[in-house]
């Protein structure tokens, strides 16, 4: 069977098992990759993420990952987001994370097209979702599936922003795709739309000054200078990606199991600070905020709940204010300062 016609059914089974886009590309990677890992480390800018560090050799290439592979599938998951923004009162928690962990959705796809592929054209094969080395961005990239914005997230002509990647290692040889063309042009929708300035407008981010980064990766305290600037969010920050103007072409998600839960949707920050450790856990089952713990998570409540200009939930944040953690005791605080400042 001639490669193309291999490809086409690779293409047909990713399509009808759900997923939104495929691109192949080979294992080799490019040599800018490791040179742009390695400033990116050498300034600092992974932050509390110590394991880029320590797994930079095998991001670098992938065929170090996995000697045996000849060629990388990768796969886009859609998860546009319908609605509005919540009002201040309830806590924004960004666009992938509002339905069931992208990790058990993409993942079990990966693995049956992966044992079609085998069982229709041979070979072995490895299946990642974000849970190994794997630079996904720029495999993407040059996979086709689209070109790494000003934002340095992923932009795709047929999907705007709004998508997760998992990738399929192969030992089959097949002709990779032409790589993605990047059509930013001038554009600075979301540098402008950063709410901290964390993008300086060619394809850099300062995580460190990043909402999402903050909110999600980060283990101490929210700088004081950012937290007016955080808004009521709880996981998190969309700012930029929302901007996009490519996201007109984005598809809402048509699986189930992709859709929103109305739970995650607009939950009310009153509810969300009320809850314990057990609690937190019981609500957040199956979502990824679960992995953010709950300490992290009630420092970004009451965060948000500083921010939120209703003087009613100053209560909510003040039981907090003895909280053995003194990062939540003292978020709890600020909050309470925010909602209640003091006469005179």
């Amino acid at each position: 069977m001639a490669g193309a016609e291999v490809k086409a059914r690779i293409r047909g089974q990713a399509l009808s098992l759900g997923f939104s886009d495929i691109g192949f590309t080979g294992t080799e990677g490019a040599s800018r990759w490791g040179a742009d890992l390695d400033q990116w480390l050498a300034e600092g800018r992974h932050g509390d993420m110590g394991w880029m560090e320590t797994t930079r050799d095998r991001r670098a290439r992938p065929v170090d990952l996995w000697s045996e592979a000849r060629g990388v599938i990768v796969l886009a998951l859609s998860f546009a987001p319908p609605g509005d923004p919540p009002p201040p009162d309830r806590g924004a928690i960004c666009a992938y994370a509002r339905a069931r962990d992208y990790h058990d959705t993409v993942k079990p796809r990966l693995k049956a097209l992966a044992r079609w592929i085998i069982q229709e054209f041979g070979g072995d094969v490895k299946v990642f979702v974000d849970t190994a080395p794997v630079m996904e961005k720029p495999l993407a990239e040059a996979a086709g599936l689209g070109w790494q914005g000003r934002h340095t997230n992923l932009v795709s002509r047929r999907l705007g922003g709004w998508f997760v990647l998992g990738e399929i290692f192969t030992t089959l040889e097949l002709a990779p795709d032409p790589p993605a063309i990047n059509r930013c042009g001038g554009c600075r929708a979301c540098v402008d739309a950063c709410p901290t300035n964390a993008l300086d407008g060619t394809g850099r981010l300062e995580p460190r000054r990043c909402l999402g980064y903050l909110g999600i990766e980060f283990k101490g305290g929210i700088p004081e200078d950012l937290r007016e600037l955080w808004g009521n969010r709880v996981y998190g920050c969309d700012a930029c990606v929302a901007a996009c103007p490519w996201n007109k072409f984005a598809r809402p998600p048509r699986l189930t199991d992709v859709l929103p839960r109305i739970e995650w949707m607009m939950p009310r920050l009153a509810d969300l600070a009320a809850l314990d450790e057990a609690e937190f856990r019981l609500f957040f089952a199956g979502s990824p905020v679960k992995r953010l713990g709950w300490g992290r998570f009630l420092r970004n409540v009451l965060i948000a709940i500083g921010n939120s200009g209703c003087p009613d939930l100053a209560d909510a944040a003040g039981r907090h204010q003895t909280d053995p953690d003194p990062g939540i005791a003292e978020a709890a605080a600020w909050a309470v300062k925010r909602l209640r400042p003091p006469e005179g």
